[in-house]
């Protein structure tokens, strides 16, 4: 006889295993699906200073780590497997895995989203040493230096606010004459005295020794180039969220993201969605983890209604 979970997560992030650490403690037989490591994306962010508890701040792969003790000290089960396919609609419902199929009454997807990279020589490299994601996570190791933010969007544009405020100069890159992001930000944006444009620019090259040091622009106009020196960059543009498992079975929004409101209920019953991976306003590890306690209620208030 297969082995059926009250709630299979796939997915090891913040949100993951949140929602694991609730649905063991509510005594739900409930296994974590993870193809790398504990912490999802968090675990590449070395200092995470915006979780609360943590008044020195953290490292995102110690904290991901925890997580995962945390969930399974109640007796949750952690599976080093990549998922290759899901079906939704069953009863119960199927994950087939690199390490076999897995059954359960509940899933709960929590399989974030990527960021997505300029695709410049060496970027990937210079993660956390030069090159950024995520202003809101890292815009405060560039406390009075200066940065740069590619992008034109509404990411972008709210990336390069916050970081005036951090930053001593902002210098926002776009490969257009003017930005796409909404016209709220425009104004804010042209008042920073610390702020500057690059119109009708792209990266081209990442300058770097052990670090970051500075970029090679071109306009994409003239065809000009030119180098210019900086202590980081912040790519906004855009993110992937790792939905391509589910699309033919889920509800996605115009980008791609699951739709699933504060509830994370999904359009299948039983089928919940947290973290990154939903349509939401903010990313955040904070928010993850919010959304993984409140799909365990969630999971719980359903399988009463199944098993009544």
């Amino acid at each position: 006889m297969e082995r059926i979970y009250d709630v299979i997560i796939i997915g090891g992030g913040p949100g993951g295993y949140t929602a694991a650490l609730y649905c063991a403690r509510a005594g739900l037989d409930t296994v974590i699906l993870e193809k790398l490591s504990a912490g999802g994306q968090m675990a590449l962010t070395t200092q995470i200073d915006n979780y609360p508890g943590f008044d020195e701040g953290i490292d995102g792969f110690e904290l991901g780590e925890k997580m995962q003790l945390g969930a399974e000290r109640f007796g949750a089960t952690s599976e080093m497997a990549e998922v290759e396919s899901v079906s939704l609609h069953s009863n119960p419902k199927e994950v087939r895995t690199s390490e076999g199929t897995f059954y359960g009454k509940c899933i709960i997807i929590a399989t974030g989203a990527n960021p997505r990279m300029l695709g410049a020589e060496h970027e990937e490299e210079l993660v956390g040493n030069g090159v950024n994601y995520c202003a809101a996570c890292d815009g405060m190791f560039y406390k009075d230096k200066k940065v740069f933010v590619i992008g034109g969007g509404n990411s972008a544009a709210g990336d390069a606010l916050l970081l005036s405020k951090i930053c001593k100069e902002v210098i926002l890159v776009h490969r257009r004459d003017t930005l796409r992001a909404e016209k709220i930000y425009h104004k804010s944006l042209m008042q920073a005295t610390n702020v500057q444009f690059r119109w009708n620019s792209a990266v081209k090259e990442l300058i770097y020794d052990e670090k970051l040091r500075g970029i090679l622009l071109e306009n994409k106009q003239t065809g000009e180039e030119w180098k210019e020196e900086c202590d980081g960059i912040f790519v906004s543009i855009g993110r992937s969220p790792a939905t391509e498992l589910f699309k033919e079975q889920l509800t996605l929004d115009r980008g791609g993201y699951i739709v699933a409101d504060e509830s994370t209920k999904t359009n299948i019953p039983g089928v919940f969605a947290v973290g990154d991976v939903r349509t939401k306003v903010m990313r955040q590890v904070i928010t993850a983890a919010a959304d993984g306690a409140v799909a365990s209620h969630y999971v719980e208030e359903y399988l009463a209604e199944l098993e009544g």
